[in-house]
């Protein structure tokens, strides 16, 4: 049997697998319950019209069904506790297991966001000495720990701009964006009010200095950078930037999303930087994604602190911490309660765990990584801009595409070596982009593993192209249409004999 066979007969297979769904029996149930102690009410007096006989077909199976349904689904999810996690600009580095733990201590775990500030002591002290520490690494001067997000982070840092702008008698019309920013900035900045106008890189990856200079007039509010930006290169002229902008009134945001490239080198507030935000869930600690809460604080200059969202904390003349509420100027609340307050907590406990060396370390880590995996793959995959990576290396498709390959094939072989894809397609100025963001959390040997399994791809582009185009093969799903998943989305379960006769 061929190895292409071997492939398709594993994948035949794990699809049969699928049956444990329909395990469904008339009558078995996973519980049992006491005899009924109390007189019995008739429900469908109780409920009315909301009362419901047909429970949709729900699924009748044993405790043993459902605890071996869901324990093996458990297996077939990909963590970053199972490999990496390369995907650019997401930063999915591994979660040390002492955040949780701390997070999880039942003073903190079960502090209640009503409870009165005077045994709220501890709880404020996290957050007072997180807000110091994060001050001091980013080189500004107030933070809010507010924003429950990134992109949250971005409206907020906006809405500080604009409410300032405001107070100086015009808040202006515009922003300018890189082509080379994050795709939320120019969301963010339409939901603030302002027009998008965009700014081409230049054949460097960075922004057009240029341009910059002929496109800034007294409309625009600022200018939105990601730096290092989306193809992982940092802006050198970062300065001249900086000095553009504010001869014309206007004010330099940045998206601190890629802060893990600089924590501990280098700090935003040195270089011109006027408000920013930080992903407190991707730099500092937990990895974003599966549906756990992020955190997303923006810090400002000086005179931008009036404007920050209320209530601040301050410490009062006791020396206890408390709220002022009394802030004319504020742009008001952006969130309930102070945040995501668990955040806050796994985040100063990487903080204070790692130290100024450690999180130097994690930084030059993390870049040099990145530029591990640049080296041995130059000559395998385009690299479209020859400027130094930072933590994340952009690569193109353009040798594979002469086989009619993609970036998206090659991320769906990828899965077949046992890694999690790379970011595909995207920052959108490279075409037919691949976005490997190794972190700092991964080892030699397994850069050494994603680097073999990308090269033993690139081969395989050339040499059988079609079975690249037709991965995956060893996934418990094949290939999806993902044209007619886009189009005719199935968003919820049905029995398979509802199924098919819908179809």
């Amino acid at each position: 049997m061929s190895d292409k066979d071997i492939k398709k007969a594993t994948r035949h297979v794990n699809q049969n697998e699928g049956l444990i769904f329909e395990r469904s029996s008339p009558g078995k149930k996973a519980y049992r319950l006491a005899p009924l102690d109390v007189p019995e009410v008739d429900y469908k007096k109780v409920l009315g019209a909301a009362a419901r006989e047909d429970l949709g077909n729900m699924p009748e199976v044993s405790e043993m069904e459902i605890i071996r349904h869901f324990t093996r689904l458990s297996t077939w999810n990909y963590a970053i506790d199972l490999g990496m996690y390369p995907l650019g600009s997401c930063t999915m580095k591994y979660n040390p297991r002492v955040n949780e733990v701390v997070a999880r201590l039942y003073g903190l775990a079960e502090a209640h966001p009503y409870q009165p500030e005077k045994i709220s002591q501890g709880a404020l002290r996290i957050m007072k000495t997180l807000s110091e520490a994060l001050i001091e690494i980013t080189g500004m001067d107030a933070i809010t720990l507010q924003p429950a997000a990134g992109a949250h982070g971005e409206m907020t840092g906006i809405l500080l701009m604009r409410a300032f702008l405001q107070s100086k008698g015009n808040p202006r019309k515009k922003i300018l964006i890189p082509d080379s920013a994050h795709g939320t900035n120019p969301a963010t900045a339409a939901i603030c009010g302002y027009a998008v106008e965009n700014l081409k890189s230049n054949a460097h990856g960075m922004v057009d200095i240029s341009a910059l200079a002929a496109q800034m007039n007294e409309d625009v509010a600022g200018l939105m950078l990601t730096n290092p930006n989306t193809l992982g290169i940092f802006e050198q002229e970062i300065h001249k930037i900086a000095d553009i902008l504010h001869e014309k009134g206007g004010l330099l945001y940045m998206d601190g999303a890629n802060m893990n490239a600089l924590v501990g080198k280098t700090r935003p507030g040195d270089f011109g930087v006027d408000v920013m935000h930080l992903n407190l869930h991707k730099t500092f600690s937990t990895p974003h994604g599966g549906g756990g809460p992020g955190c997303g604080p923006v810090a400002c200059k000086k005179f931008l602190e009036p404007f920050l969202p209320q209530p601040v904390m301050v410490e009062k003349a006791d020396g206890t911490l408390g709220f002022d509420y009394n802030r004319p100027q504020s742009v008001g609340r952006v969130r309930m309660f102070y945040g995501n307050f668990g955040m806050h907590v796994r985040a100063l406990a990487y903080i204070l765990a790692n130290g100024p060396d450690g999180l130097r370390q994690t930084t030059e880590d993390a870049v040099l990584n990145a530029n591990y995996i640049r080296k041995k793959l130059e000559g395998d995959y385009e690299l479209p801009y020859k400027s130094a990576s930072m933590h994340e290396v952009v690569f193109s498709d353009r040798i594979q595409a002469q086989k009619g390959v993609k970036t998206g094939d090659i991320a769906k072989r990828l899965i077949d070596y046992g890694f999690h894809p790379y970011t595909v397609s995207f920052p959108l100025v490279v075409h037919g982009a691949l976005m490997i963001e190794p972190t700092e959390s991964e080892s030699l040997e397994e850069l050494n593993l994603l680097v073999d399994a990308m090269k033993s791809i690139a081969r395989e582009a050339e040499e059988d192209p079609e079975m690249v185009k037709n991965a995956p093969y060893m996934t418990r799903v094949s290939r999806l249409d993902e044209t007619a998943a886009a189009r005719k989305p199935v968003l919820r379960w049905r029995p398979a004999q509802a199924q098919s006769a819908s179809e």
